[in-house]
């Protein structure tokens, strides 16, 4: 799961360090690719303007200082100017336009209608969910902006100082949604305020916002740097601390006690419609809540099949649900210590390292690590997650393993766990995305949830080809984990549009995955709390799956499973009809080849 904060506040972090730049493709100019040229070039500074926090980590120094500004105001602002964009792109005769770029006008429009519509709704001031916030985004500032010059110092001491401001606005929205009754479920918000008080210490050194200043870049003289970390102290100190207090009083005093008894989203104002719209721009797709939850229930009776399979070939004296229950509560499955589990996990990762040739013609040049989830948001939050590195900031991506609740943390996932967070799953997506030779804005700026979530499931499945689950458990684990995401389908679509409770959607993943008590209860609260993302994910695999069964049939001894994995990643994240589109082309294109001598 890529984090979803960092999603939805930065879309995507840059992993090139190459100078950020509008690209063009080589076809001949139009006057239609003119205009669009003219318009993604104009829509990309009004994109860095509106996210200042990522023009810093691309380079632009205009965003320095800046964290953005949190305000519905600002929020209708961007719509009424992403709806005129979108006008200016449905004048452009596609026409005139070269395939590549006609590709680049169909996600560029896409992405900026999903904002206007999404605006549309009064869910649009819930600023978090039980997982995640604002705080949390900020608590991250470090690891995400670069600290090579002065310059980088400054820009970082200055968002520590406009933060208590960024803080007052966002709760002020909160606010808002209160009176409207947009507000999260009293269930699913249990320890949330563990998350403010985690970041909250009584002196600069022991905040994670001193973690720049361990150590004194070569290009700072002693007296700047005196300078920068006394004022750095003061602004932690008397800003950003006393904002964290603030938001743990509000939350406290006057959220939590007015959290709503309800769990679905159709339960608030305008619900059922803006659960609608997330099913479709979630899965981009037309599909109905009710197709989807249909589609669930046939998803998980063909993996509970197949589990049953699993435990009559290993031998077990027993069912399926005796058998989940072993793997659960059976003390060798799992690690004793959070060392050890990230020492079998870096085990594994090294191991799907070696494949990666075998599978892709195209690797990324950025490097990836994995590390422990911050013990300040690690209780309550899910298994694992990745972010996005950056060569500017000179980080890895990072793929983070949660190492608390041990006793749930089977080391028998760890398999199908790491080659959906890391290789070939989203670290390998995401940077070949960075990496690619298509404008910045679909480069660092387009994030369709189905393709990097559905490529991350798609990747779960590879491991098959690379003999990753070569034990009963471990294959239970795989099949699992894909019944979890099937899961979803109806968990989500049940709790939101079809009046399911919370408990209802713990017993029902209890009987039909191997996942612990644990991992469903934070699953669960996710699916309340963040309605309509997780089902993504089977919706792209299953895109995926299908697209390679038909490339395999219709190519036959043609077929390159290299050449098929970079075709479906080479233009970054697309809707799921316009990679359709791609593939076919791709097909034809391959059949077009003069056949191997």
């Amino acid at each position: 799961m890529r984090n979803l904060i960092l999603a939805a506040l930065l879309a995507s972090a840059a992993t090139c360090a190459a100078p950020v730049a509008a690209q063009t493709t080589a076809a001949a100019v139009t006057p239609a690719t003119a205009q669009l040229a003219a318009l993604i070039k104009e829509h990309w500074a009004w994109y860095l303007a509106n996210n200042p926090v990522q023009a810093s980590i691309l380079g632009v120094r205009s965003g320095d200082g800046k964290l953005g500004d949190p305000s519905l105001a600002a929020a209708d602002r961007q719509a009424a100017e992403a709806e005129v964009f979108i006008k200016r792109l449905d004048a452009i005769d596609p026409a005139g336009l070269s395939e590549a770029d006609r590709l680049n006008r169909l996600v560029l429009r896409r992405s900026l209608a999903d904002q206007v519509e999404g605006n549309k709704f009064p869910q649009r001031a819930i600023l978090f969910s039980n997982r995640d916030g604002w705080h949390t985004f900020f608590a991250v500032l470090p690891d995400l902006t670069p600290f090579f010059t002065k310059a980088d110092y400054l820009s970082y001491i200055e968002r520590l100082e406009v933060y208590p401001a960024y803080n007052a606005a966002s709760i002020a929205v909160t606010r808002t949604a209160l009176k409207g009754g947009q507000v999260q479920p009293c269930e699913s918000m249990i320890g949330f305020e563990k998350s403010i008080s985690g970041t909250i210490t009584d002196t600069p050194e022991k905040s994670v916002f001193w973690a720049p200043f361990g150590k004194q870049p070569t290009t700072i003289s002693d007296a700047d740097w005196a300078a920068l970390k006394a004022r750095a102290a003061k602004a932690i100190s008397g800003g950003v601390m006393p904002a964290y207090r603030e938001l743990l009083d509000f939350y406290v005093k006057d959220y939590a006690p007015n959290c709503r008894r309800t769990v679905g989203t159709s339960a608030l104002p305008q619900g059922g419609e803006y659960y609608d719209f997330l099913v479709r721009s979630f899965t981009t797709t037309n599909m109905t809540a009710e197709q989807v939850h249909a589609l669930g229930l046939k998803e998980v009776a063909r993996i509970t099949a197949e589990m049953d399979a699993v435990v009559k070939q290993s031998g077990f004296n027993g069912d399926r649900a005796a058998y989940v229950q072993m793997l659960r509560t059976n003390p060798k499955y799992y690690a004793k210590t959070p060392q050890e589990l990230m020492e079998k996990t870096a085990l594994v990762n090294k191991t799907v390292d070696g494949w990666m040739p075998k599978l892709f013609g195209t690797l990324p040049r950025l490097p990836y690590t994995i590390r422990e989830i911050p013990a300040a948001t690690a209780d309550g939050n899910t298994t694992a997650y990745y972010n996005e590195g950056s060569y500017l900031t000179g980080t890895p991506g990072v793929y983070f393993v949660n190492t608390t609740h041990l006793d749930q943390r089977p080391l028998y996932e760890i398999p199908v766990l790491s080659v959906h967070e890391a290789v070939p799953g989203h670290h390998q997506q995401i940077s070949i995305a960075q990496e690619a030779p298509l404008p910045d804005f679909r480069r660092y700026a387009t994030f369709f949830t189905a393709f990097v979530e559905g490529w991350g499931l798609y990747s779960e499945r590879l491991g098959i080809e690379m003999g990753l689950y070569d034990t009963p458990e471990k294959n239970m684990g795989r099949l699992s984990y894909e019944a979890w995401r099937a899961n979803r389908l109806v968990v989500d679509t049940g709790i939101h549009a079809k009046g399911w409770t919370r408990q209802q959607a713990v017993d029902y993943m209890l009987a039909n995955t191997a996942l612990s008590k644990t991992n469903i209860d934070a699953e669960v609260n996710r699916y309340i709390t963040g309605p309509g993302q997780a089902l993504a994910y089977k919706i792209g695999e299953l895109t995926i799956r299908r697209l390679r069964t038909k490339a395999e049939t219709e190519l036959g001894t043609r077929f390159d499973l290299r050449k098929f994995h970079d075709a479906v990643l080479e233009n970054g994240a697309l809707p799921m009809d316009l990679l359709e589109a791609h593939i076919d082309s791709w097909i034809a294109a391959q059949k077009a080849l003069p056949a191997a001598g």
